[in-house]
């Protein structure tokens, strides 16, 4: 009898002993995948932008991944440049571009980013795209990648027309004679468009200036008529223009960041994921009925 309740105790403590090692060699890989960041200096954080820059993002439901809107980007951001076990953060771009608003609000939280920062221009990164990206330290671009089409646009739709043939007739009572300024129930008036233009020219010149010092001594001098007249380009056309400074692979931007921050050997690389905000299908609906409302009553501006 003594001979079996010892067995037993033998077994349990041995099954106790076998979870035991088992538990603390889960946790030793746990807390060793932690530290190896700062043991190698730091990890290389990849972000990745593929997605258009937007202030609404695209809420993720049963039928749709969604994408980040603008802040939950730039908080990323943000978050990226107060951890300590990120060294350098590389932006693999992959965008058409995005709102004035979005875009510059990726691009302040960039500004200010204290760590060494690269862009990897993926397949897209035109546009609003490419106005986040001239804030990073290096740009490194696919030779055919689409970049370039540096500039701002907005579009006024007008059913004024259609309205006629339908015999509709639409009577908009307004404080201001440009209180109703790119209503799709009349065309644009020479005053309103040239009150868009102001619009649209200021924003540009503001982008405009923000890429020549982001580029200061890098442009082809001479070409910024080229440069910034709203031309798409190949990213081998883009480093011929000084746009981008290395044509290359996402291994070799974060080859380039690791060398920022001064980081000797393999880089390890900790992939970060800016996901979008879950919705209801009803707050989708909602949403994308609210978003066909803003583009027919009101001219939004774009950096496309």
């Amino acid at each position: 009898m003594n001979k079996t309740i010892k067995k037993r105790k033998l077994l349990v403590g041995t099954l106790i002993l076998v979870v035991a090692v088992f538990l603390l060699t889960i946790a030793a890989f746990i807390g060793l995948s932690y530290i190896a960041p700062f043991l190698t200096g730091g990890c290389i954080a990849e972000v990745n932008v593929d997605y258009p820059i937007t202030v609404e993002g695209s809420p993720e439901t049963l039928f749709n991944y969604g994408y980040p809107n603008s802040e939950q980007l730039a908080d990323k951001i943000r978050e990226l440049d107060e951890r300590p076990d990120v060294a350098a953060v590389v932006l693999v771009m992959n965008t058409p571009g995005g709102s004035v608003v979005a875009t510059r609000e990726v691009y302040a939280a960039l500004e200010k980013l204290d760590k060494p920062s690269v862009a990897y221009f993926r397949e897209v990164s035109a546009s609003g795209g490419y106005y986040i990206a001239s804030g990073t330290d290096y740009i490194i671009s696919e030779p055919y990648a689409l970049t370039g089409s540096l500039g701002v646009i907005t579009t006024a739709v007008s059913l004024e027309g259609l309205f006629k043939d339908l015999g509709i007739n639409v009577t908009t009572v307004t404080s201001g004679e440009n209180k109703d300024i790119g209503s799709m129930n009349h065309n644009l008036t020479s005053d309103e468009r040239e009150i868009l233009q102001s619009i649209v020219d200021e924003v540009f010149e503001d982008f405009k200036s923000i890429v020549i010092d982001n580029r200061r001594g890098k442009l082809r001098t001479g070409s910024y008529e080229e440069i910034f007249d709203g031309r798409i380009m190949l990213g081998k056309q883009a480093y011929e223009y000084g746009l981008v400074d290395e044509l290359g692979t996402k291994q070799d931007a974060i080859n380039k960041a690791a060398e920022l921050a001064e980081i000797e050997g393999e880089p390890h690389v900790c992939k970060i994921s800016v996901s979008p905000q879950e919705a209801s299908i009803l707050l989708t609906m909602e949403s994308f009925v609210s978003s066909l409302n803003q583009k027919f009553e009101s001219a939004g501006l774009y950096f496309r």
